[in-house]
């Protein structure tokens, strides 16, 4: 079941790089594994899946330290402050930075171990209330404040886009994130390259490449519908 759906992912990512003249290689796939139990993301593993997207720190402070080193675990949920310290040297990436003392705590805590964070800027580009992230207008001086920071890199964007019954509805989303990272590297703005653009879920990853993601989150498209009740 699960190596099917994995292929089936593949074969949709490889149709949307086609489509838009996209080398399969620009194209990151982060499977997304909150709530899923370890021998299920084993599995994964052995399927040859090696960059896992996870949710909440417990889960990924917990999954860490029992799966293979050469795993890349990817923060994709909302950070809080005082939670940063459990994941800081275990993440390849965090995608959800979205205020100014998440920013700095980020930057503090990787001081202290002598690390660079890596992180996205979440921009919350459809301006909805009931999610995070930063309004398009406030992210370049949001980016210029913190690429001071000697810890932190901005590598890039995410967007969480609506759900949506029909895909082509987030394509303006993703076009205008695309057209906010292009805005941002023309400023050439010390230690800021924003060459990732995180954007694109299960039911609508196919779109965001089309539109330029260069990783895109997949849970329920791989690993099936989740169950909350764990």
């Amino acid at each position: 079941m699960l190596k099917e759906q994995l292929m089936e992912v593949e074969a949709k990512i490889q149709a949307a790089c086609d489509r838009s003249g996209r080398d399969r290689s620009e194209v990151t796939l982060i499977a997304v594994s909150k709530t899923k139990p370890l021998p299920v993301l084993k599995e994964a593993y052995e399927l040859g899946v090696r960059v896992f997207g996870e949710n909440k720190v417990q889960e990924l402070d917990e999954k860490h330290g029992l799966l293979p080193d050469d795993i890349h675990w990817h923060m994709i949920g909302h950070l809080q402050t005082n939670k940063v310290k459990y994941i800081i040297d275990k993440v390849d990436l965090i995608h959800s930075v979205d205020t100014l003392k998440l920013a700095e705590t980020i930057e503090k805590e990787a001081a202290k171990r002598n690390i660079t964070a890596r992180v996205l800027i979440e921009v919350n580009v459809a301006e909805e209330e009931s999610k995070f992230g930063l309004k398009v207008e406030e992210v370049i001086p949001f980016v210029e404040k913190i690429a001071t920071f000697p810890h932190l890199r901005v590598c890039g964007l995410m967007t969480i886009a609506p759900f949506v019954e029909n895909p082509e509805e987030n394509r303006p989303i993703f076009a205008n994130l695309h057209k906010l990272s292009v805005d941002i590297g023309m400023k050439n703005i010390d230690n800021v390259n924003v060459s990732i653009l995180s954007m694109g879920m299960t039911n609508d990853y196919e779109v965001a490449i089309e539109e330029g993601a260069t990783m895109v989150r997949v849970g329920t498209g791989i690993f099936g519908a989740r169950n909350y009740a764990v």
